[in-house]
């Protein structure tokens, strides 16, 4: 028998460290790989192409979901994010396990495409610590942090309809929880591809 992979998705609200949990996840567990989304918005000091997101124009963009080549898409702060159906399927297809980094909107629909995929909702401590976070950051004006905390909001309204909730209020337990998530559910018997019949127990 073999296990099939399956998707994990980690949402929450902006400054909420996502991105931090994905990639200690990423080198505590061999067996997770990341799925690179793809986004209009333009490269920030530091990120590198197809490394932190596959950065391409609108017009590559709207060809990507013209020939269905998107597992989800969406507009997100005013830049368009999907996730390549590749990207997904050539990891899952293997055995392996794949995480992204995607807004509730991704989630939802990923869920939807791929229902044996598992959602886990990333939530800030408190809602003073978030926007602390948010205002504390150099790269994004005050109009956009502004546009974020209202979009936090709403973004929290979401988080009832994922598989799992992890407070990051310490960022070591926080990892810990999503690996504990992520062992948890490959344990699924349903996970896995039986390859020949199984023997029959006696039953009183």
């Amino acid at each position: 028998m073999r296990r099939q992979g399956f998707p994990i998705v980690i949402s929450g609200p902006s400054g909420v460290g996502k991105s931090t949990i994905y990639k200690r996840v990423l080198e505590a567990d061999g067996g997770v790989a990341y799925s690179v989304s793809v986004t209009t918005r333009p490269m920030r000091p530091g990120e590198a192409n197809k490394v932190d997101y596959e950065f391409v124009s609108p017009a590559e963009f709207d060809a990507l979901v013209a020939r269905d080549e998107l597992a989800e898409w969406a507009l997100v702060h005013g830049h368009q994010y999907g996730t390549r159906r590749s990207a997904i399927e050539s990891h899952t297809k293997e055995g392996r396990d794949v995480v992204m980094d995607l807004d509730v909107q991704g989630g939802m629909s990923i869920k939807r495409l791929y229902p044996e995929g598992v959602l886990v909702f990333v939530l800030p401590p408190s809602w003073e610590a978030l926007e602390r976070r948010l205002r504390s950051r150099a790269t994004d004006s005050p109009e956009v942090i502004e546009t974020r905390l209202r979009n936090a909001r709403e973004e929290m309204n979401w988080a009832p309809r994922y598989d799992y909730a992890v407070e990051n209020e310490s960022l070591d337990e926080a990892v810990r929880q999503t690996l504990v998530i992520i062992e948890a559910e490959r344990l699924r018997a349903s996970r896995f591809v039986w390859n020949g019949p199984v023997a029959a127990r006696g039953t009183r």
